[in-house]
């Protein structure tokens, strides 16, 4: 039965794959409100191209490592199922190119356009596929091994954990090697204040990603037949808890209310198709404020300079995510059970590891061999200027 495939199911995921393509387009607009505007151009121009290399790089390589299926055979082969193998290629692509659009927002402003290309084409191509396939098509027997010593496999219904936490400690890797930008600390340990250029396309930003996320998740069932209202209501309730403990925690800041209902949806990702509502607006109310609470932290405490914050919004709210599967999921907090909380801590920390451990290792060998730190001066005049002379007129050459 798995094989048949009607045309009322490739329509279905197709339609996913466009909500979520046009994600893409909310993290261009959210981070491109958030960098300065002498950066604006190049946040543009950095997601759209992320996304072609890692096509590329996911057709040829990265869904083969993660589901044994390439795509080297005839036309005739392919049309098969309504060609629903395609589509559920591309649906799962645009979840693969959101790892390059989360490390974009927090390399923003400082690092190097071609270099980053080759990080995404190694990321996409080898990174998230080995941990994709280990999470989502039982590669290499970690499922197994989980499901007979705790009683249940590692659950990740739409990437809690296999997207957003791998997308953000990948970040924080490059976040590291990278440094601050200059400018940013002061000798004496102060903060220079970098504020958002454009507070309405930080919101519209953030509106797009909220809205197709719908699709993110409630279409990663994959077939019309498995779609589950109940994970587009969990969706909306993470959501909602989200924005409001962002709104309280962030004192009404604009920044953190927008991202607060971006943090709930990255934690309800995981278990939206097991948990109660009630306990998807509980994990998303705790998504919104670590969300805040770490943002401050990494940025006033630690010092580090992640722009967008993509390392609080997605790395740890995807990990707390990944855990709270297996806390709101069991039947005796209102879930539909299935779940194990060991597995789900072990599955988080292998997700984790993985992306930080290869994320540092791509960066690290890209930064000895070409280096991945703008010049001071290209840093000065606005992100790679390789890029910025593409729409230069002749007043802005020296800048914006």
């Amino acid at each position: 039965m798995e094989n048949l495939k009607t045309g009322s199911d490739t329509l279905f995921i197709l339609l996913g794959a466009i909500m979520v393509l046009a994600m893409h387009s909310g993290f261009a607009f959210l981070e491109l409100g958030t960098v300065r505007k002498k950066n604006q151009v190049n946040a543009l121009v950095k997601i759209m191209t992320d996304f072609a290399i890692s096509t590329l790089a996911y057709f040829f390589i990265g869904y083969s490592i993660a589901y044994g299926v390439t795509f080297f055979t005839g036309a005739e082969a392919l049309a098969q199922k309504n060609g629903y193998d395609l589509v559920k290629f591309f649906f799962l692509l645009t979840f693969a190119a959101a790892i390059p659009a989360i490390v974009s927002g927090g390399v923003a402003e400082r690092a190097r356009f071609n270099p980053m290309l080759v990080a995404t084409f190694m990321l996409v191509g080898f990174i998230y596929p080995f941990f994709e396939g280990i999470a989502w098509n039982n590669r290499f027997g970690v499922q197994d091994w989980l499901l007979a010593n705790f009683g249940a496999g590692f659950h990740d219904f739409a990437g809690s954990v296999v997207v957003h936490a791998v997308g953000g400690w990948i970040a924080l890797a490059a976040v590291l090697l990278l440094g601050a930008r200059r400018g940013r600390y002061t000798k004496e340990g102060r903060m220079s204040a970098h504020p958002p250029s454009s507070i309405p396309f930080l919101a519209l930003g953030a509106w797009i990603l909220t809205v197709g996320w719908f699709g993110f998740n409630v279409m990663s069932a994959q077939e019309i037949g498995k779609i589950s209202g109940l994970v587009a209501v969990n969706s909306l309730m993470a959501m909602v808890g989200g924005t409001l403990v962002a709104l309280w925690a962030g004192k009404n800041d604009p920044g953190f209310v927008h991202n607060g209902p971006l943090a709930g949806l990255v934690a309800v990702c995981a278990g939206s198709d097991v948990m109660h509502p009630l306990g998807a607006l509980l994990t998303g109310s705790i998504a919104g404020g670590l969300f805040v609470w770490m943002f401050i932290l990494t940025q006033n405490r630690w010092k580090i300079d992640d722009v967008l914050g993509v390392w609080p919004l997605h790395g740890l709210c995807g990990a707390w995510g990944g855990l709270a599967a297996g806390i709101f999921g069991m039947s005796a907090l209102g879930g539909l059970g299935g779940v194990s909380f060991m597995s789900q801590l072990v599955g988080t920390l292998l997700g984790v590891g993985i992306a930080f451990v290869g994320g540092y290792a791509v960066y690290f060998v890209i930064s000895k061999a070409v280096g991945i730190r703008l010049t001071a001066e290209e840093e000065f005049n606005g992100a790679d200027l390789s890029i910025h002379k593409i729409t230069a007129t002749p007043e802005r050459e020296s800048g914006w």
